[in-house]
C-alpha cells in the first residue's frame, strides 16, 4: 500500500461507532491496490456527538467521500448539502461524496441496492414474494424500501416500540403510497403475529444489530417451529459470519441462512464507483473477503 501512497493520495473515511470490526477499510484498500488507484481507506470512530466536526473536517480536508455506518445514517442527513432521491426516500445515507472535493456534500444509499444483490447472486427472488422483516432503522428502511421497488408483494415489518419505530411506519406509508407493495407495521413484542407471518413468508429479513457486538449472543428467532425447509433467512449482520440467528436457522433446516457479507460487499462496489468513477473488482474482492476468515 504504501507504494501507492503519494502527496496527491485521496483520503476516504468511514465514521461510525462501533467500527474497528468493519471490513470496508479491507475490501475498498485492497480494490484500490488491485486498479492502482491513487486512493487510502481509513476508518474513524465517530458517533452523533461528534458527527457535527466529523462532517466539518471532512468539508475542511477535502476528503473525498465517507461511508456512513450506526449510528449516524439518519443524524447525518442536516448536515450535508444534497442527497440523491433513493437516500430521500429512505431518509438514510451511507455514502458521502464530497462534489469534486470543493465541500459540496452529497449523500447516497447504496444498502438496499446491495442486499437485493446479495439475495440474487444466492439465487432468491423477492419478486412477489411475502417478505417478513424486523428492524426500523437506516440499513432496515433501505431494504424495505429497494425491496418494494424491486417487486416484493407484500413486506410485513416488526419493531419494537423505540424511537426506530416512528421511522418504521413512515417507511409503510412511503412503500403503501409509491411502489405496488402491501406493506404493514406490528409491534415485535406481539411475538403470536411475528410467527404467523414468517409461517407465511418465503423470506426472512433481520435487519437489525441484534447478533453483533454487544449482543452477538441473542437472536430475534428462538423457537424451531419459526424454520421450515422453504424459508430463507437473511441477516444483515457479517461479523460474526454466523450469528446465533443463522446458526439457528441451518441447524433446524432452513432453505438458506445467508449473512450480511453480500450485502456489505455490493453496498460497498456501489459506493467505490461513487468515489472513484471505477467499477470495483467485485470477483476479487469477494475471493479476498469470503476466502479470509
Amino acid at each position: 500500500m504504501t507504494e501507492r501512497l503519494s502527496g496527491h493520495t485521496l483520503l476516504i473515511s468511514l465514521i461510525a461507532t462501533p467500527i474497528r470490526h468493519s471490513l470496508s477499510p479491507k475490501m475498498h484498500n485492497e480494490a484500490f491496490a488491485k486498479l492502482g488507484l491513487d486512493y487510502a481507506y481509513l476508518a474513524f470512530e465517530v458517533g452523533n456527538q461528534e458527527l457535527a466536526d466529523a462532517v466539518k473536517g471532512i468539508r475542511a480536508l477535502g476528503i473525498r467521500g465517507s461511508n456512513v455506518s450506526m449510528p449516524n445514517k439518519q443524524a447525518i442527513l442536516p448536515l450535508l448539502d444534497e442527497l440523491s432521491p433513493a437516500a430521500q426516500l429512505v431518509g438514510a445515507v451511507n455514502t458521502v461524496v464530497n462534489q469534486d472535493g470543493k465541500g459540496h456534500l452529497v449523500g447516497h444509499i447504496t444498502d438496499g441496492t446491495g442486499a437485493m444483490r446479495a439475495l440474487k447472486e444466492e439465487g432468491v427472488s423477492v419478486k412477489d414474494q411475502i417478505i417478513t422483516m424486523t428492524g426500523g432503522g437506516g440499513a432496515g428502511t433501505a431494504i424495505a424500501i429497494q425491496a418494494a421497488l424491486d417487486g416484493v408483494k407484500e413486506l410485513r415489518i416488526f419493531n419494537i416500540k423505540d424511537p426506530s419505530y416512528a421511522n418504521a411506519q413512515e417507511t409503510v406509508d412511503k412503500i403503501n403510497q409509491h411502489t405496488d407493495c402491501l406493506a404493514t407495521l406490528t409491534d415485535l413484542a406481539d411475538q403470536e403475529a411475528f410467527k404467523k407471518s414468517i409461517a407465511e413468508s418465503s423470506i426472512y429479513i433481520d435487519g437489525t444489530g441484534v447478533g453483533m457486538k454487544p449482543l452477538e449472543n441473542l437472536s430475534l428467532i428462538n423457537d424451531p417451529e419459526m424454520i421450515r425447509p422453504d424459508l430463507v433467512v437473511f441477516d444483515v449482520v457479517y461479523s460474526p459470519r454466523e450469528t446465533k440467528l443463522l446458526k439457528f436457522a441451518k441447524e433446524h433446516g432452513a432453505k438458506k441462512a445467508i449473512n450480511g457479507l453480500g450485502m456489505m460487499l455490493y453496498q460497498g462496489a456501489e459506493a467505490f464507483k461513487l468515489f472513484t468513477g471505477e467499477e470495483m473488482p467485485v470477483d476479487y474482492i469477494k475471493a479476498v473477503l469470503f476466502d479470509e476468515e
